[in-house]
């Protein structure tokens, strides 16, 4: 007779049930895993062999044969260690199988039986809720996966507590969701001394969620504005929260004890791979743009990127998701982001400053921004140049609005947008408007259209140029509460879309 338990194998977000079988025949002893297993996979029987024999128990001497159903999906991760000890457990009679066959499990075994925590607990939930049976998962896996109301979720410390536990022993408490509070950044906006338009521009950036670009000399405050973004971004809804952290549970990187409210912040390095920013490795695993889903991504010293990792981010910036695409699997994860990111104006740098600027100068500005391609430059919704600030500046300027007054604005801004959105598929904030969803929202006045027609003609502006600038202006037009978006909105919109970068 073959006892079943189920665990999951992860296609992207997207968890597949995976039944685990296991045959105890007659025959020469051995121990055989069969279902297309990864090395990790295969590794498991030696683990599961020695977990239970920590319990005291021994493996009974047939034929033990082990199938992960369906076997043409690839079974990747250590997380299938617990689900084949349970079933390998039922099949001895040492569990009630009835009972395990109510039960999606997943879990790395260390060699005295303790459970270690695994990648994927949160979609794992999702799953199992979606099947209306149970889950088992390390106790440190336990707060995250709780949050999943839908499901009873048993986090025990090791295998014999869950032997234990169906043998009314010692009966286990349901897990309960924890979470990682907000963080309060401790880097505040009035910290930055002057640089009033690009602070401007960073609120109205993240009013909107919109894709905002700094181009100015070492030192003139780019980094240190961007570093104060995550203090006035907006908490993650509920849905968002959801979301973000399903990836981050794939990754690996959500803090022990639950879903985080705090927007992503993500700051790769400039020598990044294409794999470590949009995705892929062996295992197809989320990249940069997807860990920051819903929140930010911040590309300092932008043209030093690899061109190429340029080039593959313009697709997502505009379809909000990525496919990496394997010999086994096309593996699809979310990436709706902010862009920001810094330049300086050349290599040196100093190129508006012919005291300290290069002799290549003007030519080595054009050469240096122009790693950016046309197109990835026409994605920025916001461009801006920061100026250097003097030293007298430094010490006689008075300190701007804290962070928290500029939040205060910002989250009222993205309620109008939310509340305008309502039940739009795939549209949370006029960054992410298109279509009639757009023409329907901007409202411009009649003045607005003139000058916007006027610019559109004079300054050549691309189709997407030209309802960025509405989009852009549309936000300004939140944040002063109106209802049409006028003149003044639209003018400033085009003001940060028609400056001179280089």
């Amino acid at each position: 007779m073959i006892a079943r338990s189920y665990t999951v194998a992860f296609m992207g977000v997207e968890a597949k049930t995976i039944e685990v079988q296991v045959s105890l025949a007659s025959g020469i002893p051995a121990f055989n895993l069969v279902g297309l297993p990864d090395k990790a996979v295969s590794e498991a029987k030696e683990r599961v062999r020695a977990a239970i024999t920590a319990m005291g128990l021994a493996l009974p001497a047939k034929r033990i044969t082990i199938n992960l159903s369906p076997a043409d999906i690839p079974k990747i991760g250590s997380h299938f260690d617990l689900p084949i000890a349970l079933t390998l457990l039922a099949a001895m009679d040492v569990l009630p199988r009835e009972q395990l066959e109510n039960q999606l499990s997943l879990g790395e075994l260390s060699l005295d039986g303790t459970l270690v925590a695994v990648k994927g607990a949160l979609p794992a939930a999702i799953t199992a809720a979606s099947a209306k049976c149970g889950l088992i998962c390390p106790h440190s896996c336990g707060p995250e996966a709780a949050w999943v109301d839908a499901v009873q979720v048993l986090a025990p410390q090791n295998l014999l507590s869950i032997v234990n536990h169906f043998a009314g022993r010692n009966i286990l408490e349901p897990a309960t969701p924890g979470e990682v509070p907000i963080e309060s950044s401790h880097r505040d906006l009035q910290d930055v001394r002057g640089q009033e338009k690009a602070k401007r521009a960073l609120e109205i950036a993240a009013a909107g969620a919109h894709h905002f670009l700094m181009v100015g000399p070492p030192g003139s405050g780019k980094s240190m504005l961007a570093a104060r973004l995550p203090g006035i971004l907006p908490p993650l809804a509920p849905h968002e929260a959801l979301e973000t952290s399903m990836i981050h549970s794939l990754a690996g990187v959500l803090e022990e004890g639950g879903i985080s409210r705090s927007r992503p912040f993500r700051t790769p390095h400039h020598t990044a791979s294409m794999a470590a920013i949009v995705g892929g490795g062996r295992s197809a695993n989320p990249g940069e743009i997807s860990l920051a889903h819903n929140g930010a991504l911040f590309l300092d010293e932008l043209p030093e990127f690899s061109r190429t990792v340029l080039e593959t981010l313009r697709q997502p910036l505009e379809t909000g998701d990525v496919v990496v695409a394997r010999a086994n699997a096309h593996v699809r994860y979310p990436c709706r982001f902010m862009l920001v990111a810094a330049a300086n104006p050349c290599k040196c740098g100093y190129l508006a400053d012919p005291e300290r600027a290069c002799g290549r100068a003007p030519l080595c500005g054009d050469d240096y921004l122009g790693r950016i391609s046309g197109p990835m430059m026409d994605r920025f919704d916001i461009r801006i140049d920061v100026p250097p600030v003097t030293i007298r500046d430094l010490s006689d300027l008075p300190k701007g609005e804290e962070s928290k007054i500029v939040a205060s604005r910002i989250v009222s801004a993205r309620q109008i947008q939310n509340n305008r959105f309502q039940g739009v598929e795939g549209v949370i904030t006029n960054s992410s408007a298109d279509g009639k969803v757009l023409e329907s929202i901007v409202n411009l006045s009649s003045e607005a259209v003139a000058l916007l027609d006027q610019a559109a003609e004079k300054f050549h502006l691309s189709a997407r140029a030209y309802f960025r600038v509405q989009r852009v202006a549309r936000t300004i037009a939140d944040l002063a509460h109106s209802e049409i978006t006028e003149k003044p909105h639209l003018a400033e919109a085009l003001s940060y879309r028609l400056v001179d970068t280089g």
